[in-house]
């Protein structure tokens, strides 16, 4: 029974909008003094979580992911793809899933790389005829792909909350995330196929393959160096964060010479904001996690899915349907930081490998990430795309079903997520 009411407190909160940092880090605060605990585990739970070297990666990701961004690095990008592939069927759509897919390497956020891929590939696409709500939902879903194909910062902060190696999500989450490009890729080339209204794009000359692949190379070389040096054990994440931050800055102040002084500052700016958004919601989920395990919820949790859900596929669909749920009108970090606390310690019990779990879990909130009203790349694309949500929503609808495809997959091969970081 306490159980429930302090889940419906938590809900009720979060209906009537209070910030979800304060909805957390508020009932736990109280639920700290109603139960006798000494409040000040409230302070020592706040400097604990933001006094962390792992967090420091979100930081410097975010960081590394704006400055590309505002020197135009996702422009040069897409140009090459597009002179490469641009003349196959569905041309201009394979061009774009393949940027966001190498630009979600780099940068690690879903929300930069829709606005960064969005803002040059949504007019180009427009022009040959693609229907506007195929576009609009094309980006939302490959910005997706920022949040799964690493480095990726939910990751991170999975890894930090389960205390699990952020480098073995990094690479359980190169399969998925190449299988789901390989889908996305797929219906856009059969979409293109049978649309009335596409418009074949030529092929490239040499010439601008040449020219535009070199003006791309510092973005690739520097999506190969994170790669390599987080895979090969050359340095950790964070330290993968720092190294990509600094070489951004070479890439667009030195070598292509794109940012402005103007432009750093706001890059800047946003990444403060966010860090501050991100490390508050952690912060109040720590004081929240801390409030339910004196209380003992992941306990009575386990013990009520141990006595009710024996199979592990009943609980995995139970998850997936209240993340779907949930995915409604809460955004990806926060339900990461409010379930998992509560759902990790039943993983083992039912033979569940948690590293599998935090990719199940991340593609999961993919799907949250593009499922109206929350859904925040819905937003995103709809500002960039300058276009109604009606027409956004409208258009996710076929990758949000691929995405849940992606889920069986992985569930019935579990290789799929598992090969790279065990058997390889």
């Amino acid at each position: 029974m306490t159980t429930v009411l302090i889940l419906a407190s938590l809900f009720n909160l979060l209906l009537m909008r209070v910030p979800v940092a304060f909805a957390l880090g508020g009932l736990g605060l109280l639920l700290l003094i109603i139960g006798g605990f000494s409040p000040l585990m409230a302070p020592q739970g706040l400097l604990g979580t933001i006094d962390n070297f792992v967090l420091l990666a979100v930081l410097l990701f975010l960081l590394m992911s704006n400055v590309l961004l505002k020197g135009g690095v996702g422009r040069d990008l897409f140009a090459a793809v597009q002179a490469w592939v641009g003349h196959l069927p569905g041309g201009l759509a394979i061009a774009t899933v393949i940027s966001c897919g190498i630009f979600a390497a780099i940068s690690g956020s879903s929300v930069a790389t829709a606005a960064t891929i969005g803002t040059v590939a949504i007019p180009e696409m427009s022009k040959r005829g693609y229907p506007r709500p195929f576009v609009l939902g094309l980006l939302a879903a490959g910005g997706t792909l920022g949040i799964l194909i690493p480095p990726s910062i939910p990751m991170i902060v999975y890894g930090f909350i389960t205390e699990e190696s952020v480098i073995a999500l990094f690479k359980a989450g190169i399969g998925p995330g190449l299988l789901l490009m390989a889908l996305f890729i797929g219906f856009s080339m059969v979409y293109a196929w049978l649309s009335p209204t596409y418009k074949p794009s030529p092929a490239a000359g040499w010439e601008e393959r040449w020219r535009t692949g070199v003006r791309a190379l510092p973005a690739l070389a520097l999506a190969g160096l994170i790669i390599w040096g987080i895979y090969w054990g050359a340095f950790t994440p964070t330290e993968a964060a720092a190294i990509g931050f600094a070489a951004s800055l070479v890439i667009t102040v030195f070598v292509l010479r794109t940012l402005s002084w103007a432009d750093f500052k706001d890059a800047v700016l946003q990444s403060m904001v966010t860090t501050v958004t991100i490390l508050l919601i952690v912060a109040g989920a720590k004081v929240f996690g801390k409030a339910i395990s004196l209380y003992r919820i992941p306990q009575d949790v386990s013990m009520f899915i141990s006595q009710n859900f024996s199979e592990a596929w009943m609980f995995i669909l139970m998850v997936g349907l209240v993340l779907v749920v949930m995915g409604l009108f809460l955004e990806a970090l926060s339900m990461m930081l409010i379930m998992v606390p509560v759902l990790a310690p039943s993983l083992l019990g039912l033979g569940i490998d948690p590293i599998w779990f935090g990719v199940f879990f991340v593609i999961m909130i993919e799907c949250a990430l593009i499922t109206p009203p929350v859904g925040l790349n819905l937003y995103v694309i709809q500002a960039v795309g300058k276009a109604s949500m009606q027409e956004v929503a409208k258009g996710v609808w076929p990758f949000l079903a691929l995405m849940l495809f992606t889920v069986l997959l992985i569930y019935v091969i579990p290789d799929i997520a598992l090969y790279i970081p065990f058997k390889m």
